[in-house]
C-alpha cells in the first residue's frame, strides 16, 4: 500500500499560512519526510457561487501548487487529484504535465476526470454534454504529444497539421495516467486507457450532486476492481494501480483518526486490489497540518510497512 496525502491548497481564504511557495514547501518536505510516496493536490479555476455556497472550495492552479512541491522535495511523486480535461487544450495540459515531469525528475502523476461541475463548464467554455467523448479524445491526444514527434490529428476543437511538443515527460512511455470516477464510463476508461482508476466513497444520497455511481462499501468496491481488471485483462493490459480515499478520510478531515480501525481498513482495502490511497489530512493551521502529517506517519504508515 502506497500513501498520496492533500496539500491543502484549497485553503486560499487563509493567504500565506497555505497558499504561498514557502508554505506549500514546509507542508511538502513534512509529508516526504512523513513516508508518504505522493501529495496531491485539487483544482476548481472558476467555481460557480452557489457552489461554494453549498460547501465547494477554491483552489491553487494544480501545476504552479505541485511545482513548488517539487523544488522543495527529492522523491515526493506529484499527484493531481483531479484534473478535469475538458476544461482545457489537451496540448496545453499534455505541456504542463511535461514540463512538471522535467522539473521533478519524472514524478508525476496524472489524475484525470471529466468532472461534473456545470457551471464551471459554462465559464470556462467546456462541452459539458460531450465531457465523456472529450474526456477520451483528450487522454488519446497527449499520448500523441507526449512522444516527442510530429503529430497529426483532428479532433473537438483542435487540428493538427504536424506539430511537434517538446520536451518529453521523463517518464516511459509517459507520465502514469490515472482516471478518476466511479461511473461504468470512468471504470472502462481506465481500464483501457489509463495505469490506474481514483474511485472515491459516495453515499447513494450525493450522487446527484456529482454525477457519478454511489459507492459505499469495501466489498462494492472490490467487486468494481474485479471488473476493471478484467477488462483490463481483455485489452491485453497488465494490473491497473487503484487508488482510493479510505472511508471517513476526505479532504480536510478533522475528525480523530482511530488507529486501529483505520489499519483493519487499509488492510480490507488491500484485499480487494487497492494499491494506493489518497488522504485528507487535518489543517487547522500549517504547524497543526504538519504536526498531523508526521503522526499519522508515525501511527500508519510506519506501521503497516
Amino acid at each position: 500500500m502506497r500513501f498520496s496525502a492533500q496539500l491543502p491548497t484549497d485553503r486560499v481564504e487563509q493567504g500565506a499560512e497555505f497558499a504561498t511557495g514557502a508554505a506549500i514547501g514546509e507542508m511538502a518536505r513534512c509529508v516526504e519526510a512523513a513516508g508518504f510516496d505522493a501529495a496531491y493536490v485539487t483544482e476548481h479555476p472558476f467555481p460557480p457561487d452557489a457552489w461554494l455556497e453549498s460547501g465547494g472550495h477554491h483552489a491553487l492552479d494544480p501545476f504552479v501548487a505541485l511545482s513548488a512541491a517539487a523544488v522543495a522535495t527529492e522523491r515526493l511523486r506529484l499527484h493531481t487529484n483531479i484534473l478535469v480535461l475538458p476544461y482545457r487544450s489537451p496540448f496545453l495540459t499534455a505541456k504542463a504535465v511535461a514540463s512538471l515531469d522535467v522539473l521533478s525528475g519524472g514524478r508525476t502523476i496524472v489524475g484525470v476526470a471529466a468532472g461534473y461541475l456545470e457551471g464551471e463548464y459554462a465559464a470556462l467554455g467546456g462541452d459539458f454534454e460531450h465531457r465523456n467523448d472529450v474526456t477520451d479524445e483528450a487522454i488519446g491526444a497527449m499520448k500523441q504529444a507526449w512522444r516527442g514527434e510530429s503529430v497529426k490529428l483532428s479532433g473537438r476543437g483542435f487540428e493538427v497539421a504536424g506539430n511537434t511538443m517538446r520536451p518529453r515527460p521523463v517518464q516511459e512511455p509517459h507520465p502514469p495516467i490515472w482516471v478518476g470516477g466511479n461511473s461504468k464510463r470512468a471504470l472502462r476508461r481506465a481500464a483501457l486507457h489509463a495505469e490506474g482508476w481514483s474511485p472515491f466513497p459516495l453515499p447513494a444520497a450525493y450522487t446527484a450532486r456529482t454525477r457519478t455511481s454511489a459507492l459505499e462499501s469495501v466489498a462494492e468496491l472490490g467487486e468494481r476492481v474485479d471488473a476493471l481488471q478484467s477488462a483490463a485483462a481483455d485489452a491485453g493490459r497488465g494490473p491497473l494501480d487503484v487508488n482510493f480515499v479510505p472511508f471517513g478520510r476526505g479532504m480536510n478531515e478533522a475528525a480523530d483518526l482511530d488507529v486501529d480501525d483505520f489499519c483493519q481498513q487499509l488492510e480490507a482495502l488491500a484485499g480487494v486490489g487497492v494499491t494506493w490511497v489518497s488522504v485528507g489530512i487535518p489543517s487547522p493551521s500549517r504547524a497543526g497540518y504538519c504536526e498531523a502529517v508526521a503522526r499519522f506517519g508515525e501511527e500508519v504508515i510506519r506501521r503497516l510497512r
